[in-house]
């Protein structure tokens, strides 16, 4: 079974584009620690809107570095990214408005509305 980081990954590499970044271009790395200290990372590239998630490692102009477990409560909604950089429990480097763009895509809080269907079918109207 995928664990929830793995998984929003995957659904993120599915987005052909992506509207709510449609302004945007960049790339943000995930380097993210295991109970064994074993590093896993992702890389999100963002070229106006359109997204490729890969498994490599290079550089990129937002590197985020933290626990899988905490990426975890990223991945279903029960944390968010600005509240963990506040609390330390990530720390970003380079460009961390990629981070807070990016989290846009990311689940909201179990049971909150979920505004992001509404946003996409307006740009799309457009």
């Amino acid at each position: 079974m995928l664990g929830p980081t793995v998984g929003l990954f995957e659904r993120l590499g599915r987005h052909a584009h992506e509207p709510l970044l449609e302004h945007v271009t960049g790339t943000v790395r995930f380097d993210l620690a295991d109970e064994s200290g074993r590093v896993a990372s992702w890389l999100v590239a963002i070229d106006g809107g359109d997204l490729c998630v890969t498994r490599e490692y290079r550089d990129a102009d937002c590197v985020v570095r933290g626990s899988k477990a905490g990426f975890d409560r990223l991945a279903t909604g029960e944390d968010n990214a600005v509240a963990m950089l506040l609390r330390a429990e990530i720390v970003a480097e380079g460009n961390v408005l990629l981070l807070v763009l990016l989290e846009r895509l990311l689940p909201g809080p179990p049971g909150a509305y979920d505004p992001v269907p509404a946003a996409r079918s307006e740009t799309a109207a457009r």
